[in-house]
């Protein structure tokens, strides 16, 4: 296959998703045409508010309505959206509030995946920043146009301050609100001056976050909270084995429970739709089946690692190669190699999976923190059997997705869908809920892995060969996302791999397809929770080998991407890398990575009691995600990220014994718990480059720069996850 250059980009997810497109089978158009007819599709009759596009909604009592089409699940998307907006209206930021948009991919795809509406990849900001400031600066400029008509003034006389306009020579001024009447009737200009970024108020500042007062008061809607006359709970039984079917089942004992409306059979399982949650429990808990496990799959996860193990000796399509690094290896004065592996992991979120349907056989309404609606919208129809346009969706607030709620199946829209209709399809509203079993047990993981690694240098220490063999799943096979493999390459197995920064004369990166009847879905950071924690770690013991400090390794092989060589520095001053050694017991360690096109780079300090105790105590984290929108929100993401990515290097593993997942809970499915947070300490690189994202990039550095510090404060490296305890003397 032709070899990428050194600095060229695998297809990211935004990629798979523009041909997810066709393949939903949608007549879609893509982008938003801002015309004066559009405007009245979305305007009441005047004297009714102001909407002069898809984005804002502006009324006479002065209230600035931002219709966001991401999904909010925790992550600041609603804050940030609306800042674009809002800064381009010089809007009054208390009037501002936030409403989903409707499942709707004409108006509201995401201008980073195709037709399609959809939340993922960490492109909310970057997908909108444009789109939503040229909406903001439109609305404003005719709302500037009705006061200058109003007062037969110029409109160059005319200035705005927080919703404000003011005429200074005539000492008149009029809100927002009370200009809507005259707004209406106005045209939209074809062009608008965006504000020269020094003149930003809103972006680069602290707004304060629109969803925090409603999930403080817990008027927040989630659909767990969603309640609607006359609704049934269901929950639902699936098999214990990935691939297993209904073979038979007994109702009796399930229909015999108080409670226990009915009791159905959908494609993925038996169903029993009670009167409430825990009607539906013990109904649950009491239904007898028998499960046909003929094409299950039914090996442990040991099992496949030795499989993988295997196959990373064996040839296997190349995913990058420059120059001969098999030749340079067989030259090299010294080389060094290292094995990494990766377990199944299980996404989690604090909420887990659920969704309320109310069916008939003319349409199908659905409530729920839906990420993927167009995607949803035609899965929905296809297993109601209705057209995608009889199939309206209401977005909620979601309690988190690290990519759960995004797959390309709609698993559990399709069996909220599927229930509905096995129960009658007569209009009575039903909530499926996931428990926290039902969601560790549930698949979709991010997949097992196995890397192998070798590196080589030459007599001055310099490194010249690295070769990277990459064995597991692919997420991307037998879904509508397949195109996206090349050549026998998922890019997403290989990111953060193939596309390693570093200044290497020969590369060989390969990898190893594997195929298993274990679900996998991208996980928060997709590829590159896992490629880079090998080439972070690895690139550490080639500097040790070289007996070169990690940064200052790191550094030499950067001179040609120069913002990750800032972030690199900016991390390392921060922590104070040159301050001296450690205590005994304790160690500093550096990563550096490139996801989603933000570049960020990781400082961990940790301490490792006699008992082999890791405890992470500082972690100091340095990010350019190109123009801040809100500093507060990169920070609690890259915190966040930390967090996540913390619990996996630690405690996180989905295992199996003959097929069957071993876990059930947070007892035995570990998170971070908050007393294991580091102290974590975040700088943003100042930029006027357009932004990129921040919900996934931080998670990528921390697992590795917390390997390097333990290997700092023990000499032991870590080569296996999660970490095992270490026997520390």
């Amino acid at each position: 296959m032709k070899s990428p250059s050194a600095h060229s980009q695998l297809p990211t997810r935004r990629d798979f998703l523009k041909s997810a497109a066709g393949a939903s089978a949608l007549a879609l158009s893509i982008g938003f045409e801002w015309t004066a007819s559009t405007r009245r599709a979305f305007g009441a009759p005047s004297p009714g508010p102001f909407v002069p596009n898809a984005f804002v909604r502006i009324g006479a009592d002065d209230s600035i309505t931002v219709i966001a089409k991401h999904l909010e699940m925790g992550q600041g998307a609603y804050t940030g959206l609306a800042t674009i907006l809002a800064e381009e209206l010089d809007a009054d930021w208390s009037r501002v509030s936030v409403e989903s948009a409707p499942a709707d991919a004409k108006l509201y795809n995401n201008l980073a995946f195709g037709p399609v509406q959809g939340t993922g990849g960490s492109s909310a900001m970057a997908n909108s920043y444009a789109q939503l400031r040229d909406a903001g600066a439109k609305a404003r400029a005719i709302l500037v146009s009705a006061a200058a008509k109003e007062w037969h003034v110029p409109v160059n006389e005319l200035t705005v301050n927080k919703g404000v306009v003011s005429h200074a020579p005539s000492k008149r001024r009029a809100s927002y609100g009370s200009l809507v009447k005259t707004a209406i009737t106005l045209p939209v200009p074809d062009t608008v001056t965006l504000k020269d970024p020094k003149n930003f108020t809103l972006i680069g500042g602290r707004p304060a976050r629109v969803d925090v007062p409603s999930k403080t008061d817990g008027t927040a809607q989630f659909t767990l909270d969603v309640v609607l006359p006359g609704m049934l709970v269901a929950l639902l039984k699936r098999p214990p084995l990935f691939g297993a079917t209904v073979k038979s089942f007994d109702p009796g004992p399930a229909s015999a429970v108080a409670g226990v409306v009915k009791v159905v059979q959908v494609p993925r399982g038996i169903a029993v739709v009670a009167r409430n949650f825990w009607a539906a429990k013990l109904g649950r808990d009491a239904l007898q089946v028998e499960w046909d496990d003929s094409h299950a799959e039914k090996r442990s996860s040991a099992a496949m690692m030795d499989e993988y193990r295997r196959l990373a000796d064996q040839p296997a399509p190349s995913a990058r190669k420059e120059g001969d690094a098999r030749k340079a290896m067989g030259e090299a004065s010294r080389t060094v190699s290292a094995s990494y592996e990766f377990p199944y992991l299980a996404h989690a979120p604090m909420e887990p999976l659920d969704a309320v349907v109310k069916l008939d056989a003319a349409s199908c309404e659905i409530w729920t923190g839906d990420q993927f609606q167009t995607i949803d919208q035609a899965n929905a129809a296809q297993a109601a059997g209705l057209d995608p346009k009889q199939v309206s969706i209401h977005t909620l607030y979601a309690g988190g997705s690290f990519g759960r709620r995004a797959n390309s199946m709609s698993d559990y829209i399709v069996e909220a869908v599927s229930i509905a209709k096995a129960y009658g399809a007569d209009g009575t509203p039903i909530k499926l809920q996931w428990t926290r079993e039902d969601d560790i047990h549930g698949g979709l993981y991010r997949p097992m892995y196995f890397h192998k690694l070798e590196a080589g240098l030459n007599a001055q220490n310099q490194l010249t060969a690295w070769r990277h063999v990459i064995v597991g799943q692919s997420i991307m096979a037998g879904t509508p996302f397949a195109a996206s493999i090349k050549e026998g390459i998922d890019p997403t197995s290989v990111e953060g791999a193939a596309t390693i920064p570093y200044a290497i004369p020969n590369i060989a990166v390969e990898l190893s397809t594997t195929k298993a009847g274990v679900p996998v879905l991208w996980w928060r950071v997709v590829g590159s929770s896992h490629t880079i924690f090998a080439v972070e770690a690895f690139i550490d013991e080639a500097a040790h080998a070289a007996g070169v400090d990690g940064f200052a390794f790191r550094r030499s092989l950067l001179e040609h991407q120069p913002r990750m060589k800032a972030v690199l520095e900016l991390a390392a001053e921060k922590a104070g890398w040159n301050s001296g050694p450690m205590p005994a017991g304790k160690g500093r360690g550096i990563a550096v990575a490139e996801a989603f096109k933000s570049l960020v780079a990781q400082v961990a300090e940790v301490s490792v009691d006699k008992e082999g105790n890791i405890k992470v105590d500082r972690v100091v984290c340095a990010v350019d995600c190109g123009t801040p929108i809100n500093p507060d929100i990169i920070t609690a993401q890259m915190e966040g990220g930390i967090g996540f990515g913390l619990g996996a290097v630690l405690h996180g593993a989905v295992t199996l014994k003959d097929g069957r997942v071993e876990q059930d809970n947070f007892n035995n499915y570990r998170v971070l718990r908050m007393n294991e947070m580091p102290k974590v300490e975040v700088y943003i690189m100042p930029s006027n480059e357009a932004p990129t994202g921040v919900g996934e990039p931080g998670v990528a550095p921390i697992g590795p720069a917390v390997a390097n510090a333990v290997f700092a404060a023990t000499g032991k490296r870590m080569h296996v996850l999660p970490f095992p305890k270490l026997g520390v003397a």
